[in-house]
């Protein structure tokens, strides 16, 4: 296939563009109780503001039917289970967790492993067509800059049919976020409902059953988490994530050092934010996060891996764990001792 890249592959030809949207995530104020435990601009009724209004947008997300349909399984769930309302949250974000997000997050490793292991070809073509080129510039007297969009378009042309020939586009990854963040959306707004008395199905009865739901230091789900405990608690855990990505993204590009920055300001931002909303949204979002830490150490497992048909790549480990408790030591602790 090398030694064939001949002319018709130095054609210029439209190129293969793919651009992946990035998800935001605007938050609006909580509203639709009169409780006197939950800030003002918390518990103001959106109903009051008109379609046209700054919560229009809002109001509609709040009565919409995935919303709807996150209110019904948090009911069931409960229903079914005739745990507190606080067992009942934990049992519908670990059964969501394990019967969505993780095999997709498998899914998303597989596609991961098999784009990892085509970097050994891909090099090994932009090698040869880099000669080519050079070749057919020189003949035909091509400028730098014209030599230089020819080698990017041909060779853009070349990784997406072999993203096609092992069917491993990178934007196949990405799945997991487009199905994890508005299930996390559509969960934290349900829970709202409930803890204001929004919620379009049995709404009120809901509240009243959350104000005494809770467990621990946190008995009424409706109110804030006055100790800060909760708040705290996701912040440390969605940290603890960050870092065990960072931790084995080895010799990272100055963007993903950027990204990684990015993400741990706003993984302490949620600290702050977590401390104004019902402990019944903090509770879920704990739990999420936990659950989170956990799909993340269980893709390490080389037998769960095994189990999913991830490919093994070069980067694979026979002892992730110990590789991870290792790399928390060195970049953590060693350091901290050093500076003493």
């Amino acid at each position: 296939m090398l030694c064939r890249l001949s002319v018709r592959w130095l054609r210029p030809r439209p190129a293969l563009r793919v651009r992946v949207p990035e998800p935001s995530l605007a938050r609006a104020p909580a509203g639709g109780a009169k409780r006197s435990a939950l800030p003002v601009w918390a518990v103001a009724s959106v109903s009051t503001v008109g379609p046209s209004g700054a919560g229009g947008w809002y109001e509609a997300l709040a009565t919409s039917a995935p919303v709807q349909g996150a209110e019904d399984v948090l009911l069931l769930a409960h229903t079914a289970s005739g745990l507190p309302w606080w067992g009942s949250i934990l049992l519908t974000t670990v059964a969501l967790r394990g019967a969505v997000t993780l095999p997709l997050a498998a899914y998303q490793h597989y596609i991961l492993a098999k784009v990892e292991n085509l970097q050994p070809e891909i090099k090994n073509i932009a090698r040869h067509l880099n000669q080519e080129v050079a070749v057919r510039a020189h003949q035909l007297g091509w400028s730098k800059r014209v030599a230089r969009l020819t080698y990017l378009k041909t060779m853009r042309r070349l990784v997406s049919e072999l993203y096609v020939r092992d069917n491993c586009h990178p934007f196949k990854a990405t799945v997991l976020v487009w199905i994890q963040l508005p299930m996390w959306i559509f969960m934290s707004v349900a829970l709202r409902n409930f803890s204001t008395g929004a919620a379009h199905s049995e709404g009120f009865s809901v509240q009243e059953q959350l104000t005494t739901g809770g467990v621990l230091w946190f008995h009424d789900l409706t109110a804030l988490d006055s100790t800060w405990i909760l708040p705290v608690s996701v912040g440390v855990i969605n940290l603890l994530i960050v870092e065990i990505f960072a931790l084995q993204k080895l010799g990272k590009a100055r963007f993903q050092k950027y990204v990684t920055y990015f993400v741990r300001a706003l993984s302490v931002l949620m600290i702050p934010i977590a401390a104004t909303v019902p402990s019944s949204i903090v509770l879920y979002w704990l739990c999420s996060s936990f659950m989170g830490l956990s799909q993340n150490l269980l893709l390490r497992s080389p037998r769960f891996r095994q189990l999913c048909r991830i490919p093994l790549t070069k980067l694979d480990s026979d002892t992730p764990y110990k590789d991870l408790l290792a790399a928390f030591h060195s970049k953590f602790i060693s350091r901290k001792s050093r500076t003493f």
